[in-house]
């Protein structure tokens, strides 16, 4: 499996960005899926997880971000509103049939990740 994130860039604080992660070789639609991220310096953390039935967010983006999928497209989505500079980092998707796994970074399948970077 291949996960392929896109839509980082430059945003100035206060603005939105979409990110996709697309899948491919095989259908990830029964996998929880999860974005991460990876600043200056920083160890990876989580960021939100999206599973069949529920969404779990971190703190610090709850009611900024948004995890969604489309299945029939076999692509993550994370919506990234009022972003801020803090939030400059590189965004990574993951897949793992374990959605505990997942939830510590232990996924089966990593995308190369994508940078956001986020102008004060």
């Amino acid at each position: 499996v291949y996960l392929v994130e896109s839509g980082g860039g430059l945003v100035q604080a206060g603005g939105s960005l979409r990110l996709s992660c697309a899948a491919s070789r095989r259908s990830l639609s029964n996998y929880p899926m999860a974005w991460f991220r990876q600043g200056p310096g920083m160890k990876r953390e989580f960021l939100a997880m999206i599973t069949s039935s529920e969404t779990d967010y971190r703190d610090s983006v709850k009611g900024r971000f948004t995890i969604t999928r489309d299945n029939a497209k076999n692509t993550l989505y994370l919506q990234m509103n009022n972003l801020k500079p803090e939030d400059t980092a590189v965004y990574y998707c993951a897949a793992e049939e374990n959605p505990v796994k997942l939830r510590i970074g232990m996924a089966e399948y990593w995308g190369q990740g994508t940078q956001v970077t986020v102008s004060a």
